[in-house]
């Protein structure tokens, strides 16, 4: 299948520090994409660069054939580039169903309905419902978002990825902090959702990367030093050497 994302070259630098360093790579619908590296490798700095949060030195991005590399945040969620944050991004002192409407009402502003309440908004509602469906939390849309635990939290952040009806899915570290169950509940949803979406995971769980990437791509310093299934990736001597703790052969 053609790559819904593809990378090219991509390189991002600040004064003399090369933080992404020519990576190229492609997302498609239906795999989960999988990078890792220790810290400083330079997947959060990636993934900025994937959302149009920064804008990258030098490479190209494209979105379904065209190019997106210098269209910014905003343009490129509209587009159907979705993503979450390291750290957890909701408005905990409202509802969940309210977080997921104003992810969807973000996406799809109407400015001149001056006249309609914004809560009232059909289609940002129903964008709602519909994450909520499909993230597991149908049973807790009206429970106040702050009191839930963290590992529904992080989902709750995917559903309001989710209410933006993106096509591909950039998640930074959406397992972090997350206790077994929740990160069971969590790779279930993943598997479920990469049938409609190309999703891009940075994680350092390796047992749930191992467990649930179809590709990974590990960095080093910035460059990529391997790619490939997940059994390649396990037999890389450099990879075990580089990222993974153990003596190459």
């Amino acid at each position: 299948m053609s790559a819904l994302l593809s990378v090219e070259t991509l390189t991002r630098r600040f004064g003399g520090l090369v933080a992404v360093n020519s990576v190229t790579l492609d997302l498609r619908l239906g795999e989960v994409h999988a990078v890792i590296g220790t810290n400083g490798a330079g997947k959060s700095t990636l993934i900025n660069m994937l959302s149009g949060e920064i804008q990258a030195s030098e490479g190209r991005i494209a979105l379904d054939g065209q190019e997106i590399t210098r269209r910014t945040q905003a343009a490129r969620a509209r587009n159907g580039v979705g993503r979450s944050y390291q750290r957890t991004t909701i408005f905990p002192e409202f509802t969940v169903h309210e977080n997921c409407r104003l992810a969807a009402q973000a996406a799809t502003q109407r400015p001149w309905a001056i006249w309609q309440s914004s809560s009232k908004c059909d289609a940002s509602n129903a964008a709602a419902r519909e994450a909520l469906e499909a993230a597991g939390l149908a049973d807790v849309a009206e429970r106040i978002a702050g009191t839930m635990s963290h590992g529904a939290k992080r989902q709750l952040e995917v559903a309001m990825c989710l209410a933006t009806r993106p096509r591909v899915l950039l998640l930074d570290e959406p397992l972090a902090g997350m206790g077994a169950e929740e990160t069971d509940r969590m790779l279930t949803l993943l598997e479920k959702l990469k049938a409609t979406h190309a999703i891009l995971l940075v994680e350092h769980d390796m047992d749930a990367v191992f467990r649930i990437a179809d590709r990974i791509t590990v960095m080093v310093n910035g460059a990529v030093i391997a790619s490939g299934d997940p059994a390649s990736i396990r037999q890389n001597a450099q990879v075990r050497t580089a990222y993974l703790g153990e003596e190459g052969h």
